[in-house]
């Protein structure tokens, strides 16, 4: 092979550095230091170098933009830190609140100081750099795992592939940075002139247009899109020291990451409403579309005191503009029921362009809502994106009114399947009471029974599922778990691979969580968080399925309207026989039949809670007992069963007891549904302060202890570790720390084992980890079989 002249060499490298310092220059400080003429004919020679020398190839060239070759389908990778939705406020008085919130929760009146930044109206990205070099890059997905889009956002040219050594900082040995891809004004022009020349459909804006160039599977038409970035955060890192919010952005720009130029810092929140003020005016004229400011908290010291809930962090919240408006007119409403059996008023508009997005469909809320504006088909109305998002009838325009508008009126019986529709108690919604025997309930119950997040069936799609419904194959989840090899492949595009390979699916998804179970059934106002607190709440089903509204409020975040809905579907017969049926079908999870102590209040709490009065769910209680009583039967009586023997001439003993009350008392507890919820709260191991002591202590193996999962288990999914972990008073964390106690490995595990050898936390492989579980089980049993010797 021909030996290559060492000037050639030094001049590719010369030419490589040069432009990756052009771009630093021309995308990241808007300074560049030749025109483009010149850095065309630098990068038209490092071409033909490249071209004559492919010895010399080199993937993080800044040659290496044109894409590469199509994918079948994009990849799907878990973000290491959830990349959390924010937070939405639409006036003063709510971003007030957030501050007031803030300041509450990190116990100061001092002001605190924030960073304000504009809200770009893109797709959020998340790219990770190894020792400078970019390895992947994935969208945001649904926050806990995004598709890798790494070919794509290599064609951005605003996106280096190196990171700049400054000389100011050393470059991490790895870093995970947030960014909002977008196309510009300009851009999104010459990107539908350019669709219309080649009589392609055109983009409706500039948001769905980056959006679609960024999920193609042939990188090379991304690269002919004209993409552009800019970074506003980073997940986890390592090799950088950082404080703020402020310096973190600082440090992505020194690195050659671009940030937006008109971000301010270390403003208070009274000076963040005037900076909204000020965007607002701006953005007509910003050379992209922005939709609103996001406020974060700078110091990240407070940012980690002030934590996230499930959904959001509670360190930022995005102050959104108001919406865009025009006016059109209602053509007709109609109704979708959803799957939840929930009937939707829609009005179909005259198409009308709103923000650069043409609106042909509002929602109408629910029938009050109708009523309250009045709104009537063929009326002209004042139609707006909420938050720059969802279409809503603002309000009707009656000067235009010519006579002829009809009044619209909710169906009596539903459109879908002819079943009767009601409308429940304190509900401003009509429901279908059809339930899974209405084909549109029936369809999403299914697509959702069997999402990544509940049974987690792959390659049960829509339109499978679509087909299974419309041939009656399908009329339950149960039934999915009765398809074979040979009713699946008789499917429309269904060959025998695919059917072979979704009827393991299905079998392996008999294997699940209590959680994901719960999540799947599709209980009205339950989402994946609130499965999880009643699978651990309670443990096993059938005690989940009698439990009384009053027990299901006993667990934080669960509401009236919450326990109403698990009540209600689990009281519902079919329900019943649904979940009968999948049990029948072999679909089963661990449960845990004798729960350990949850501590959720003190005795004299419990009893305050107990007796409070909520009539949502129709629970009488005793009027007239509040916090210093129940704390005076308590402290005289002791415990609950001295209390629920006690007689009316034992109660007037007690300070603050009249008769009445001691009355009331002996009634409450002779009532069948209190006696029901005391025995279900302490069947599911609850226990208040008082009696901790009583407690065996639990062997030290687990309890208290942190463990990180990496790597593919043999025997135990994620979820199933975990479940098991936790039921033993462990904690599961997603990144390794020195805190760390034990890290979990697999097979394929991934750069959580180096930062533990690296940090010298220990390592156990599934067998040495099954060992600890099972010593830790011993240990409990141990305690628990020498109590009971002791207490006979």
């Amino acid at each position: 092979m021909k030996e290559i002249d060492a000037d050639i060499v030094n001049r590719v490298n010369a030419l490589r550095k040069a432009l990756h310092r052009h771009n630093y220059l021309y995308y990241v400080l808007d300074n560049p230091e030749v025109s483009d003429a010149e850095y065309d004919r630098m990068m038209r020679e490092l071409t033909a170098l490249e071209e004559a020398w492919p010895e010399l190839y080199d993937p993080d060239s800044p040659t290496s933009r044109v894409g590469a070759p199509p994918l079948s389908e994009f990849e799907t990778i878990a973000h290491s830190i959830p990349m959390l939705s924010l937070g939405n406020a639409f006036t003063d008085s709510e971003i007030i609140d957030f501050d007031r919130r803030a300041r509450k929760i990190l116990g100061t009146d001092d002001d605190i100081l924030y960073t304000v930044e504009p809200k770009l109206d893109g797709l959020a990205v998340e790219l990770v750099y190894e020792k400078g070099k970019l390895i992947v890059a994935s969208t945001r997905g649904d926050g806990i795992n995004g598709e890798v889009i790494t070919a794509n956002v290599r064609t951005i040219r605003s996106v280096p592939l190196l990171l700049q050594d400054r000389g100011k900082r050393n470059i991490p040995l790895r870093l995970e940075v947030r960014g909002e891809v977008f196309i510009s004004h300009e851009g999104f022009r010459s990107l539908n002139e350019e669709q219309l020349n080649l009589k392609l459909p055109s983009f409706a804006n500039p948001r769905n247009a980056a959006a679609g160039s960024l999920r193609q599977l042939d990188s090379s038409i991304t690269a002919k899109r004209p993409l552009e970035i800019f970074f506003y955060g980073v997940g986890e890192f390592t090799g950088l020291e950082l404080k703020s919010h402020w310096e973190t952005l600082q440090t992505l720009r020194e690195l050659g990451l671009r940030i937006n130029p008109l971000i301010r810092q270390e403003v208070t929140i009274e000076e963040a409403v005037d900076y909204y003020r000020m965007l607002e005016d701006k953005r007509h004229v910003l050379p992209y579309d922005i939709d609103g400011m996001v406020i974060k908290v700078d110091a990240l010291s407070l940012q980690t005191k002030l934590g996230s809930t499930s959904r959001s962090p509670r360190w930022a919240i995005a102050y959104k503009f108001r919406a865009m408006q025009e006016t059109t007119s209602v053509l007709n409403i109609d109704v979708q029921v959803g799957r939840t059996g929930v009937l939707t008023p829609v009005a179909h508009l005259q198409p009308v362009n709103v923000g650069g997005a043409m609106v042909r469909r509002a929602t109408l809320h629910n029938e009050d809502e109708i009523k309250r504006k009045d709104i009537r088909i063929g009326d002209t109305v004042l139609v707006q994106r909420a938050g720059d998002v969802i279409p809503e009838v603002v309000k009707v325009i009656e000067s235009k009114r010519t006579g002829i508008e009809r009044i619209f009126h909710m169906p009596l019986n539903c459109p879908v399947c002819g079943s009767k529709v009601v409308r429940l108690k304190d509900e401003a919604a009509y429901r279908c009471i059809g339930g899974l025997n209405c084909p549109a309930q029936r369809k999403r119950a299914i697509i959702h029974f069997v999402s990544r997040q509940a049974m987690d069936i792959e390659g049960l799609g829509e339109k499978l599922v679509d087909q299974l419904v419309d041939n009656n194959i399908v009329r339950t989840p149960a039934d999915l778990f009765n398809l074979n090899i040979s009713s699946l492949a008789s499917l429309e595009r269904m060959a025998d691979i695919s059917a072979s390979n979704l009827d393991d699916a299905i079998e392996n998804s008999k294997h699940t969580t209590f959680g994901r179970f719960i999540y799947a059934l599709g209980i009205p106002n339950v989402g994946e968080a609130t499965a999880k607190d009643l699978a651990k709440f309670f443990g096993n089903l059938n005690r989940l399925m009698q439990a009384y509204s009053k027990t299901l409020q006993y667990i934080p975040g669960i509401g009236p309207e919450v326990a109403m809905s698990i009540y209600h579907f689990f009281k519902e017969p079919h329900n019943q026989e649904v979940i009968t049926q999948l049990r029948a079908s072999d679909v089963f999870w661990e449960e845990l039949n004798n729960s350990k102590a949850i501590i959720k209040k003190t005795f004299p709490d419990f009893l305050n809670w107990l007796f409070a009065k909520v009539d949502d769910i129709n629970w009488d209680g005793i009027a007239g007992i509040g916090k210093e009583k129940a704390k005076s039967l308590a402290d005289c009586l002791g415990g609950l069963e001295k209390l629920m023997g006690a007689d009316e001439n034992i109660l007037l003993q007690i300070k603050g007891i009249n008769r009445t009350l001691a009355r009331d008392i002996v009634l409450f507890f002779k009532k069948p549904e209190s006696l029901k919820v005391i025995k279900q709260i302490r069947e599911c191991g609850v226990r208040w302060d008082e009696e901790v002591h009583k407690i065996p202590a639990l062997s030290p193996l687990v309890g208290g202890k942190i463990f990180v999962l990496t790597g593919t288990l043999a025997h135990l999914k994620r979820d199933e570790a975990k479940i098991k972990i936790e039921a033993l008073s462990g904690r599961v964390s997603k990144s390794v720390s020195s805190k760390t106690d034990f890290v979990i490995v697999g097979t394929n595990p991934g750069r959580k084992l180096s930062k533990a050898m690296e940090l010298g936390v220990e390592v156990l492989n599934e067998e040495k980890f099954m060992a600890l579980l099972a010593g830790e089980d011993k240990g409990r049993l141990k305690n628990e079989n020498k109590d009971n010797i002791e207490g006979h």
